[in-house]
């Protein structure tokens, strides 16, 4: 198995990138932030996951290890393939998997593209006990306040990433309604 690789950035498309190593062009699976993230020519590190199948074999990489693990751990959902692990790992950071498995939230799994309210459910069934921790210091909305202004901002659009990065800018000590909430996170995009 390939567990991780180290090679310079020829190219990619919009969920591969191609990394040339000792002279081989590799087409590597990486998540949308990391592929967005990496230009040609730059060196990179990725660890690694390889899906060996009858008809082809699929490199899949991520920037940290705890990205590989999680993806490992979502490939063991009854259900879950790689596209979905990754399209998961591509809208939600390992924090918000975390956060989510540990406070019993499956909605954030359902916002993804491809999951569906019964996949999220057996995600979360799968992931707990094997996601230990406390909740301290991960940022995700904890309020039913800030749950209806996630739910908003990812029914305009924005992925859940980016719903939490903009719900991360509203200030402490903002209006506890979901109206001037939402306003102060749709701020985030036009700055």
């Amino acid at each position: 198995m390939i567990a991780t690789l180290r090679g310079v950035v020829t190219g990619g498309e919009d969920d591969y990138l191609i990394v040339s190593v000792g002279g081989i062009g590799l087409r590597v699976f990486v998540p949308v932030g990391l592929r967005g993230a990496a230009k040609s020519g730059e060196e990179i590190h990725l660890f690694t996951h390889l899906v060996v199948r009858e008809d082809a074999l699929t490199l899949y990489g991520f920037e940290t290890e705890p990205e590989q693990q999680y993806f490992n751990l979502l490939l063991g959902v009854n259900g879950i393939g790689p596209r979905i692990a990754l399209a998961i790992l591509s809208a939600m950071t390992v924090d918000m998997i975390r956060r989510s498995v540990l406070s019993e939230q499956p909605e954030f799994f359902s916002r993804v593209p491809g999951v569906g309210k019964k996949t999220a459910q057996k995600i979360l069934l799968h992931l707990q006990g094997k996601i230990t921790g406390t909740l301290e210091g991960i940022g995700l909305p904890v309020t039913d306040i800030d749950s209806e202004v996630m739910d908003a901002l990812t029914g305009l659009g924005y992925s859940v990433v980016e719903a939490q990065s903009a719900l991360q800018s509203i200030p402490r000590d903002a209006p506890k309604d979901v109206e001037a909430r939402l306003r102060l996170a749709l701020q985030y995009f036009t700055s």
